[in-house]
């Protein structure tokens, strides 16, 4: 089972930054595609983006343009950059594997980082 472990998450007013780091613990990172996720109360997780092992990225549509996500494979971390937040992002995030990933465990989440936005 591959660790994970978010952190960097707060309060922010709206309009604010804030950026996000995930730290895995295996050997093998650079060939895992790494993926953050959401979940507000009362909602279901939401997949916010994803970059690949070559370091493409993919964004949902809610934050295209505000948020980056980037990897140092030697750092073993994904941050995820987060701007011009607004109070609908206010939720729990995590990292996690890609689903197509042989590495994934659907059963599998770190503790996650709350990011609040709020005034």
């Amino acid at each position: 089972q591959v660790q994970l472990v978010e952190s960097g998450g707060g309060l922010v007013q709206p309009g604010g930054s804030l950026r996000l780091s995930c730290v895995a613990s295996t050997s093998i990172f650079s060939s895992i595609p790494m993926g953050w996720y959401r979940q507000a109360p009362g909602k279901e997780r939401e997949w916010v983006g994803f970059i690949s092992t070559t370091y493409d990225t993919t964004y949902a549509g809610s934050v295209k343009g505000r948020f980056t996500i980037s990897r140092d494979n030697a750092k073993n971390t994904v941050w995820l950059q987060m701007n011009t937040l607004k109070p609908e992002d206010t939720a729990v995030y995590y990292c996690n594997i890609m689903p197509g990933s042989r590495w994934y465990n659907r059963d599998y989440w770190g503790q996650g980082t709350q990011v609040t936005v709020s005034s």
